[in-house]
């Protein structure tokens, strides 16, 4: 608990667990108006014209009945395509499931692959929904450390260092969430040599690698050597093509794993709503570019709230992809927890604070660039008072 008498108790009470907190500050937000929130993951932009026109094309002429629950194969095959195309992967539609967003490819990668008892290692900080996966599995997470001053970049030596006989699998994400770090071509080789060297699957969230800054690239661990038949890849169409909303994502693995996971889903959630699926064959067989016209529009905001995070003195790991920036909120003198609160109740702007994303992250917020330019720059503008005033 925070000791501050300008934080409520309610508030305070929760400041050590990042997932109440993040609600109850979502909840006050609800409360009041005219907020900035910069807290939510979902792009803003609006799905590209011609995946919407698919989708209605597909209800008017009646293509909504229910696919094979890996997907409908005119899907698998574009997906095995693009992703061969793309990232460099050896697939077929054999090796590609639809799922119902990113979310429940990695929930039913984990369930097909961790068996209790089994160590899964996780980058730290991570996403928390990763948890409650690995938990369900009866697996137990071994957190891998990164640090801001290397962009939150996983290093294979780390990575090795914490392996165990009981270790069976590695998860990457990259670009992260929270961190909006990425994992280079360099490390991810190296990376691949200890997996290898230790027999480990490693499960890899792609779901931002269409949104990295130049000069980084996005590069993919599956397409190296040896690794074909140990990587399974997760990606969705949420956040490169606006599709937040339709909940359709894809896993690329080897086909037993693949067979696996479709036993899991076929007697719990079922095959994917079809007219979301076809809006996702649009969105890779049509056109592209929406793609990079978001990026242009992402690396626009990330210019600015960077900017602003520098004039608010902020130290922060180089944001390499992803819709976040991760900052250490320790460099302007306030708490990660009370700064939240404060912004929120004085500032109108709603950040998560790093809690939300691993227990030891006390000092760190996620601010997200998911408004136009023109309202990021009054959250700067509101941000500013309120750290000058309580700043130590």
């Amino acid at each position: 608990m925070i000791d501050n008498p300008n934080i409520p108790q309610a508030v305070r009470a929760v400041a050590a667990d990042g997932t109440q907190l993040r609600y109850a500050l979502m909840e006050m937000a609800r409360e009041m108006e005219d907020i900035i929130t910069l807290g939510r993951g979902d792009p803003d932009l609006p799905t590209p014209p011609h995946i919407i026109e698919a989708a209605n094309r597909a209800m008017r002429d009646g293509l909504t009945g229910a696919t094979h629950v890996k997907g409908m194969p005119s899907l698998r095959q574009a997906i095995a395509e693009h992703m061969r195309a793309v990232n460099g992967l050896a697939l077929e539609a054999d090796n590609v499931m639809v799922t119902t967003g990113g979310q429940e490819g990695l929930f039913l990668a984990v369930q097909a692959v961790i068996n209790p008892g089994d160590e899964i290692l996780v980058p730290d900080p991570r996403y928390s929904s990763y948890d409650d996966a690995i938990k369900r599995a009866g697996g137990r997470m071994v957190m891998v450390p990164t640090e801001r001053d290397d962009a939150f970049n996983l290093e294979a030596e780390a990575v090795e260092a914490a392996i165990t006989p009981a270790t069976k699998a590695l998860l990457i994400v990259t670009p992260s969430n929270p961190t909006a770090g990425i994992v280079t071509e360099d490390r991810l080789r190296a990376i691949a040599e200890v997996a290898i060297r230790h027999n480990l699957i490693v499960i890899v969230d792609e779901i931002y690698g269409k949104i990295v800054y130049p000069p980084w690239r996005h590069f993919s661990i599956g397409a190296l050597p040896g690794m074909a038949e140990r990587v399974i890849t997760l990606d969705a169409f949420s956040k490169a093509y606006a599709m937040t909303g339709w909940r359709c994502g894809y896993v690329a693995a080897p086909a037993d794993v693949i067979d696996a996971m479709a036993r899991i889903k076929q007697v719990t959630t079922g095959p994917v709503a079809t007219v979301s699926q076809w809006a996702g064959l649009a969105a890779l067989t049509g056109p592209q570019d929406c793609v990079g016209e978001y990026l242009d529009i992402y690396i626009q905001r990330r210019a600015v709230l960077l900017a602003g995070l520098d004039r608010m003195g902020f130290a922060y790991g180089e944001p390499r992809g992803g819709l976040f920036v991760w900052a250490d909120s320790s460099s302007t003198g306030i708490h990660a927890a009370e700064l939240s609160y404060l912004l929120l109740k004085e500032g109108r702007v709603l950040i998560f604070p790093g809690t939300a994303f691993g227990e030891q992250w006390r000092d760190y917020v996620r601010i997200t660039m998911l408004e136009p330019i023109e309202t990021l720059s009054a959250a700067v503008e509101r941000m500013l008072p309120v750290l000058e005033r309580y700043r130590i």
